[in-house]
């Protein structure tokens, strides 16, 4: 009998030590920190898991400043803007050299859709950093001389323009970019649950405090509708993936009667005329998602079905108007599953 307790005993004790293992050998749930901020003339917000707590707000900001410092044609002293003074003995550094690339990657699988040499339309537009012009077919025409990225090429670490006249523009591609870098600064630091979101451009991975998968809200493409989050069309469920949408319903502005929007066929010269309202563009890394959802919006409805079709790397939410003026939706079909219309 004292034999048969003793080894009842033995039983519990051993099942109280395998327990206790468990508990302490079990994956400790970290702080969920939310940072946010203004850079590259919006808003961004990161939500991150941090084991021990740790605040990178600074090194965010200090990361983006840098990135601005490369591509942002805001800044005189930045590579791109050297660049496009044609100053003598401008380099370029590793992150133009990543986004020319991808961007003329992109300009070549949209036969020119996506065009970082179109600025000078788009300024002219009003849509830029100068003043609006009077435009006309002979101004279009003329500004079309400077137009493509079949004019351009890098040689190592130096541009070469077919006319000196040509200018970059990357803000279709850098922010995705941007987003990409701020996500691979959180993953070499083991983060592995996170949210970064730069002017609307998404990068999700693992979980968020809920335990649940990154939810990304898609606004009503609706004019007035200023306000991100306020009226959505869509909720797409991100996992491991990356989000970047554009639009015509905020950007826009009339002259003389006529409605003018800031997405621009580089082939044409003129601003696009479509019932394509928005387009939300899901890919692996956010450059690619940015690039795209503007070459979507050059495309329009059916030319956009049609590429997605072919190019099934991609996924997309399109919100479009019909004959009648009302909200119809297409989605991929590998997407479609992670979407939740409102």
């Amino acid at each position: 009998m004292r034999y048969k307790q003793f080894f009842v005993q033995l039983i519990l004790l051993a099942f109280v030590i395998l327990i206790a293992f468990f508990i302490s050998h079990r994956k400790k749930k970290g702080e969920y920190i939310s940072l946010s901020g203004f850079a590259q003339g919006t808003t961004y917000h990161i939500t991150y898991e941090s084991k021990n707590g740790e605040n990178y707000q600074c090194a965010v900001d200090s990361l983006l400043a840098d990135i601005d410092m490369s591509l942002s044609i805001y800044q005189p002293s930045s590579v791109i803007s050297r660049f496009n003074r044609n100053e003598p003995g401008t380099i370029a550094d590793q992150k133009f050299i990543f986004v020319f690339n991808k961007s003329f990657e992109v300009f070549q699988k949209t036969s020119g859709a996506f065009d970082i040499t179109v600025g000078p339309i788009v300024n002219a537009l009003g849509f830029g950093s100068s003043d609006t012009l009077n435009v006309d077919s002979t101004l279009i025409e003329g500004l079309l001389t400077s137009v493509g990225m079949n004019k351009i090429s890098l040689q190592h670490t130096r541009l070469i323009k077919q006319t000196p006249d040509m200018v970059l523009d990357v803000n279709a591609i850098a922010q995705g970019y941007s987003v990409d870098l701020v996500a691979e600064f959180l993953e070499a630091r083991k983060i592995r649950n996170y949210m970064v979101e730069i002017g609307g451009e998404v990068r999700a991975k693992g979980k968020n405090s809920k335990n649940l998968v990154w939810r990304i809200g898609i606004d009503r493409p609706v004019e007035g509708n200023f306000l991100p989050g306020a009226d959505l069309q869509a909720i797409i469920r991100l996992k491991n993936r990356s989000l970047a949408t554009s639009g015509n319903y905020r950007r826009f502005y009339e002259k003389n009667g006529v409605k003018f929007v800031h997405t621009v066929n580089p082939k044409t010269g003129y601003p696009v005329i479509s019932n394509l309202l928005s387009a939300t563009v899901v890919a692996n890394d956010c450059i690619t998602a940015d690039a795209y959802a503007t070459a979507l919006m050059v495309f329009g409805v059916e030319k956009s079905i049609e590429f997605l079709e072919k190019n099934r790397f991609l996924d997309a939410f399109l919100i479009y108007a019909d004959e009648e003026g009302k909200f119809r939706t297409f989605g991929t079909e590998r997407l479609q599953k992670f979407i939740e219309e409102q």
